[in-house]
C-alpha cells in the first residue's frame, strides 16, 4: 500500500518516482509549480517509455555538471549510488568525461560531488553490513 493512497493516480506516480529519483521521502505539495514537478516532470516524463531511470539520470548528471549546478548533483549523484543505478567506477569516469567536454572546473566541482557521496555510501554500507561498527 503507497503513503500516497487516496491522491489521483497522477499525483501517487509521480511522489513514487520523486521519491526514488531522489532518494528521500517526499510529502504532497501545493501551486501549479508543484503540480508541475510532480504530476507532469515525474508521474509522466520520468515514466516514460525508451529510457531506462539509469539513463535518464546519466544525461541528467551531465547536463547538471556541465552548466555548473553541483548542488543538484549533491542529489542527483547520491541517489544514482542507492538506487544502483551508478557505482563508484562509472561515477569516476563520468567525472573524466565531465572534465573534457565541460571544462575543468565543473568536472572538479562534480567530483568532490561524487567523492563525498561516494565515502558516505560505502561508510554506510560497512555499517549496514556490520551494525556494531561505528
Amino acid at each position: 500500500m503507497s503513503r500516497f493512497e487516496g491522491l489521483p493516480e497522477i499525483r501517487r506516480r509521480g511522489l513514487e518516482k520523486m521519491e526514488q529519483v531522489y532518494g528521500f521521502e517526499m510529502s504532497d505539495g501545493e501551486g501549479d509549480f508543484f503540480r508541475y514537478t510532480a504530476d507532469h516532470l515525474f508521474g509522466d516524463v520520468w515514466n516514460r517509455p525508451g529510457l531506462s531511470d539509469r539513463d535518464r539520470r546519466l544525461l541528467l548528471i551531465g547536463l547538471l555538471a556541465g552548466k555548473g549546478y553541483a548542488d543538484v548533483l549533491g542529489i542527483q549523484v547520491p541517489a544514482a549510488l542507492a538506487n544502483d543505478e551508478l557505482d563508484a567506477q562509472a561515477l569516476r569516469e563520468i567525472v573524466i568525461m565531465i572534465c573534457h567536454y565541460a571544462g575543468w572546473p565543473d568536472g572538479a566541482k562534480l567530483n568532490a560531488v561524487v567523492e563525498d557521496a561516494i565515502g558516505k555510501f560505502e561508510r554506510q554500507s560497512r555499517r549496514d553490513a556490520d551494525p556494531g561498527e561505528a
